[in-house]
């Protein structure tokens, strides 16, 4: 299930505005009802009823899924001056094609931890 965050991001966005903390607080009671909109101060955008942000439900499970994915690869690619001495070496090499250690490490990353 998404996020109430996740979702209200979703909302904001498809109607060109941005998250900001001085125009929107949310609030849980912790009282099984779940958080909800605890103050709205956007110029222009009406405050999305529960029935809205609950529409984002399925976009924002895809978002969430595809965030944990680049955040599971950006773990495990190696560090940028790695990547780099990889490059290079590749390039000395004359392996600035698919054949090169970078390459291989790059697709070695993303083949494990697919989009889809």
């Amino acid at each position: 299930m998404a996020s109430y965050k996740t979702k209200l991001n979703l909302y904001l966005k498809a109607n060109s505005k941005i998250f900001d903390r001085e125009k929107v607080s949310l609030q849980d009671n912790s009282d099984g009802n779940g958080v909800f909109i605890a103050s709205w101060n956007y110029d222009g955008l009406a405050k999305p009823s529960d029935s809205q942000i609950a529409s984002y439900e399925t976009a924002g499970n895809t978002e969430e899924t595809a965030r944990a994915v680049l955040n599971k690869r950006a773990s495990e690619y190696k560090e940028l001056k790695e990547q780099l001495d990889l490059l290079y070496h590749d390039m000395v090499a004359d392996k600035g094609d698919k054949t090169g250690e970078w390459f291989k490490h790059i697709k070695a990353v993303k083949d494990a931890n697919p989009k889809e």
